[in-house]
């Protein structure tokens, strides 16, 4: 997905516009006892987010693809789960995905997952209704032990060379951090996962991004560990370091949402969540109140 709109969320409020549909069913999102009427529960989910959700030959794999079927199965629910495109803003999302569709009239979902839990968002979005957070994203940093002797806070940048995704939440930190001071040391990419091959191959002695995807794109290398410690490190600025993900449902389905809620509480409980992320390298962050 595009930085600025799912990773770079925290920085500028931005989102994702869903361009996909589910075979079958009717234009409308449905209240939670219709679900449970038809025996089946629609999720979108995203593609080319990683670690969180992605299409993959073998079907939806990700943090999300997981959850959506673990929901779906507290619920005793079949789950009709697709993966979908990501466009320009998490209103055109509500818009295409939950409450009015396109053009051509094809079915929408009753949840959406890796939805900002944001106040602004809810309130400007009066057509939905979000669920309880079930992730805190964080932004961190990954570096290389034996180019760095530590890396405690932002001074620790002086002099090295940092790799990012371009547009994303990282990126404005590192670009505003101290009116501008470490600029010139950062190293845009296309995407995270350019990002993370860039520094893996050892073009750079740091990487930044979210925890959740800095953990998955060592995992999957084989090099998480000492030799690659992931830090949080206090950087003021106006860029949120931290955020909330949960779901969405149309705003005349809160009973869904509620019912949704209760899944993810009880899925946290269990240590579901964790075991979860866990599959993927990534270390369960709960929202706080979880």
């Amino acid at each position: 997905m595009r930085a600025l709109s799912r990773r770079g969320f925290a920085a500028a409020l931005a989102g994702l516009t869903v361009a996909g549909a589910f075979a079958g069913g009717p234009v409308f999102a449905r209240p939670f006892d219709e679900v449970m009427a038809s025996g089946v529960l629609r999720v979108a989910i995203y593609d080319d987010n990683r670690p969180f959700s992605e299409a993959a030959q073998a079907g939806p794999r990700g943090i999300d693809a997981d959850i959506a079927r673990a929901i779906a199965e507290r619920l005793k629910l079949k789950l009709d789960l697709r993966v979908v495109d990501a466009g320009e803003n998490v209103d055109g999302d509500f818009r295409l995905n939950l409450w009015r569709g396109d053009l051509a009239g094809t079915p929408l979902a009753d949840l959406m997952l890796h939805v900002p839990h944001d106040r602004i968002l809810a309130t400007r979005n009066e057509q939905i209704f979000l669920t309880n957070p079930y992730f805190e994203q964080r932004l961190a940093f990954a570096y290389h032990r034996g180019r760095i002797e530590g890396f405690e806070g932002v001074r620790d940048l002086e002099g090295n060379a940092v790799a990012v995704e371009g547009t994303s939440a990282s990126d404005s930190l590192l670009m505003n951090a101290e009116g501008g001071r470490f600029r010139g040391q950062v190293r845009h990419f296309r995407s995270f996962d350019e990002a993370a091959k860039a520094y893996l191959a050892g073009e750079t002695p740091i990487l930044a991004g979210t925890r959740a995807g800095i953990e998955a794109a060592l995992a999957a290398a084989g090099v998480a560990g000492e030799d690659n410690p992931v830090v949080e490190v206090p950087i003021p600025g106006l860029v949120r370091t931290r955020w909330e993900i949960g779901g969405a449902v149309r705003s005349d389905s809160r009973d869904l949402a509620y019912a949704v809620g209760d899944a993810l509480a009880a899925l946290a409980q269990e240590g579901r969540l964790k075991t979860i992320c866990a599959t993927y390298g990534v270390t369960y962050a709960p929202p706080q109140g979880y």
